[in-house]
């Protein structure tokens, strides 16, 4: 594998993928950064090149097929060949199904869904074009192997991005492109942060009863993303199919109720 790399990553504003960009930034990579906050993208410019990367600042509207085929090939045009692709950027929005708008349930699908599906389209094009190896990680969630419910537009299409993921990898046997799921649990993000508290607090007492959020442990943003370099760094011939990463109960830990009151800070 080449030292050094052309990577893309989408929703890298905050978070997760900010940290899957600075971890990039580490290995010396250039990394195209795509979310519709400039202002953010910039801090995250910021910290990949003080980890040692060369990053560009570009915006990005997941929702937007056109702003999607401007953005890759803004990218391409600025950091090279697309090598790596990292599909970060996704949304949520609780509520009953029954309860929610149609325009928030087309949101949540084309963000978490279609989207990803439009990128990756448009990087494996690239790479087969080339004949070249690469790595299209999917950032999903626990919720896919232990649904949520009242979040199930998320849940869902966190499903189907593992299942992309899955009929890429086998898609693309033989190819050199790998196709790699990273599957998160709880993670101190942005995540959530603009629900109402009521919303928090009443889901943070529904969920146990499902055996959900038992404990108020959160990983680091920077755990998922060491995760993400552990796949991509994998020497050919090996294929990390699935990675996921939980956090574990903190000592002593209260509960959910130490979950509400950490949302309430």
């Amino acid at each position: 594998m080449p030292e050094q790399r052309n990577a893309i990553v989408t929703g890298s504003s905050s978070g997760i993928g900010r940290a899957i960009a600075v971890e990039f930034g580490r290995l010396g990579w250039r990394v195209a950064l795509g979310a519709r906050r400039q202002d953010r993208l910039e801090e995250t410019a910021t910290e990949v090149r003080a980890a040692g990367g060369a990053p560009v600042v570009l915006p990005l509207d997941v929702q937007d097929d056109e702003s999607i085929a401007e953005f890759f090939t803004a990218s391409e045009a600025s950091v090279g060949p697309v090598d790596v692709l990292g599909n970060n950027a996704g949304l949520p929005t609780p509520g009953w199904l029954h309860e929610l708008p149609v325009d928030a349930l087309r949101r949540d699908v084309t963000t978490n869904l279609l989207g990803p599906l439009l990128v990756s389209r448009l990087a494996i094009g690239s790479l087969r074009a080339r004949g070249a190896g690469g790595d299209l990680v999917f950032i999903t969630s626990d919720a896919t192997r232990h649904p949520r419910p009242r979040m199930a537009a998320y849940t869902a299409t966190k499903a189907g991005l593992e299942a992309l993921a899955q009929s890429l990898a086998l898609e693309l046997e033989g190819t050199g492109i790998r196709a790699t799921t990273v599957r998160v649990g709880p993670t101190i993000s942005e995540f959530g942060f603009g629900w109402p508290m009521e919303e928090v607090e009443d889901l943070m007492s529904y969920w146990p009863r499902f055996g959900l959020q038992r404990h108020g442990g959160y990983l680091d943003p920077s755990a998922v993303a060491r995760a993400v370099v552990t796949a991509v760094t994998t020497p050919p011939g090996v294929l990390l199919d699935t990675i996921e990463v939980q956090p574990e109960a903190p000592v002593g830990d209260a509960g959910p109720a130490a979950i509400i009151e950490r949302s309430a800070e």
